[in-house]
């Protein structure tokens, strides 16, 4: 899991703090001003590419994004404004810039068809100085790099304490997305994508374990054009979404306005091989204005088994899913909740439930959940399903969420290994580790351990109850208890020992 450095960290802050001094607190509204910039500075650095190329082929630019000959389309790249007076520079990026952004988009770009509605807010010109000066001091052309900054600034939206809803922890999409493995033919959506996080931590996934592949022109298109699919129904988390992807250098992603569990989604039936995701659960819908292929699967009003049943149809048969459920999905004795589990188990193939703590949605979300993975098969194959209650993520479970050991020992995939120290710190690891034997050394641990399996039959027979506690096992310890007689012979032998001693006292004093 990479951290980004102590100096680039400290600049983000810097430029967090200045928005902040200037005015402009919500953190949503920050993180949009800074994408609408960085979207810019990106545009000028796409043209200057085009330009050297262009000279040093001796030819025309290829598709530009600035009128070479248009000397008022010239002023508006980042390149020109930023050396202007900052009154000048918040004059044209306010009265030219923006409007001219916002017309340029087209059907054919995800990142300039969600900037259609783009507004600047920046309040002053000394604002707007002060934050271009600072963004153009970023190492924003290191592919690596200038991910990892957006991630950090999305990650302030959490600490915020605000809209985290938006935003799963990191170390948890790692997991998902390690346990999952994504191929390089894979289809991957996330259904609630908000700031993207799934798709971003699939695509780094991919160029690190299979990045021989991407040099194959036609794998790399599908990368690029058709590998990865989000909806939401909030656009300035499509914005930011969108941004988030282009910075992790995916050119063109399929990230769509689409509220998930409407009408709209039918079209998209068994359309992906992999699904991640952690969809908002906000307790009952009207049935009105939901699928009714949603309702085919399961009849509720719930959004958490709307969501659920939408997964079964969007993924293809053999298509497999890691999504975060709220622990009522679990054992919820509806008649709703008992249908969808055993449709998990029976017509697919159910194949972990890894229990996550109370604590990891902290500080804006206390409520316990848990991750399932499944495949979608039509057919069943469900025979053990594999069982892991991680205690630990590396953090602290209260608001504050500090990190309770070593950055190199945090995250699922740790540059440094675990001791058993660590272990009751850090689980994921452990749990990455182990879902890899699930299927040998796994079906012999006992039930009293961190995990285990359980056969499908014994599932069943619990009403398909899917919660851990079901089939953990816990092991008290043993305590002698002695034959009350020798305790009561015990304490006469002490009484007449205290009286002895206070004869003998008597006849000393005497």
């Amino acid at each position: 899991m990479r951290v980004i450095q102590g100096n680039l960290r400290s600049s983000i802050d810097r430029i967090w703090d200045t928005f902040w001094s200037g005015g402009i607190s919500n953190p949503l509204e920050v993180i949009e001003q800074i994408t609408y910039l960085m979207f810019l500075q990106r545009l000028d650095q796409a043209q200057e590419r085009a330009e050297k190329k262009a000279n040093l082929n001796e030819e025309p630019i290829e598709n530009p994004v600035f009128d070479p000959d248009d000397k008022e389309i010239q002023k508006l790249r980042w390149s020109k404004f930023k050396q202007e007076a900052p009154s000048d520079m918040f004059a044209i990026v306010a009265d030219k810039v923006f409007p001219w952004l916002r017309e340029l988009g087209g059907e054919d770009s995800t990142y300039e068809r969600h900037m259609k509605d783009a507004r600047f807010t920046i309040p002053t010109p000394s604002l707007l100085a002060k934050v271009v000066e600072m963004l153009d001091e970023l190492p924003i052309e290191d592919g690596d790099t200038k991910g990892d900054l957006y991630e950090y600034m999305l990650s302030k939206i959490a600490t915020s304490g605000q809209n985290g809803q938006f935003r799963t922890p990191r170390h948890i999409i790692e997991l998902m997305v390690e346990m999952t493995q994504p191929k390089p033919g894979d289809e991957i959506c996330d259904p609630a994508c908000g700031s993207a996080g799934f798709l971003v931590a699939s695509a780094a996934y991919l160029n690190r374990e299979h990045r021989e592949a991407l040099f194959d022109k036609s794998q790399a298109h599908h990368f690029h054009n058709s590998m990865f699919h989000g909806f939401d129904f909030d656009r300035t988390m499509l914005r930011i979404g969108s941004m988030n992807m282009l910075l992790h250098n995916v050119q063109n992603p399929d990230i769509r306005y689409r509220d998930s569990l409407s009408k709209a989604v039918e079209d998209e039936h068994s359309r992906y091989s992999l699904i991640l995701a952690n969809p908002p659960f906000a307790g009952s819908l009207d049935l009105s204005s939901s699928s009714k292929k949603l309702q085919d699967v399961v009849k509720t009003r719930k959004t958490e088994l709307l969501f659920m049943s939408l997964f079964l149809r969007l993924l293809k048969p053999g298509g497999r899913a890691a999504v975060i459920v709220p622990e009522g999905v679990l054992f919820g004795s509806t008649k709703a909740h008992k249908a969808l589990r055993q449709k998990l188990v029976d017509d697919h193939k159910l194949d972990a439930v890894v229990k996550l703590p109370s604590g990891v949605f902290k500080p804006y979300a206390g409520v316990s959940t848990a991750i399932l993975f499944f495949t979608r098969t039509d057919s069943g194959g469900t025979d053990n399903v594999w069982f892991y209650d991680v205690q630990a993520d590396g953090q602290s479970l209260d608001d504050k969420r500090l990190l309770l050991l070593d950055e190199a020992k945090f995250g699922a995939v740790p540059r440094e290994q675990l001791d058993d120290e660590d272990h009751t710190k850090n689980n994921l690891p452990d749990v990455l580790a182990r879902w890899h034997e699930r299927k040998t050394d796994e079906l012999d641990r006992a039930r009293t351990e961190q995990s285990f399996c359980v056969p499908r039959g014994e599932i069943e027979a619990t009403d398909y109850d899917l919660s851990l506690n079901r089939y953990k096992e816990i092991v008290y310890e043993e305590t002698e208890h002695r034959p009350p007689l020798e305790i009561i012979e015990e304490l006469e032998n002490i009484e007449n020992s205290i009286q002895h001693g206070l004869s003998d006292l008597k006849g000393l004093i005497k």
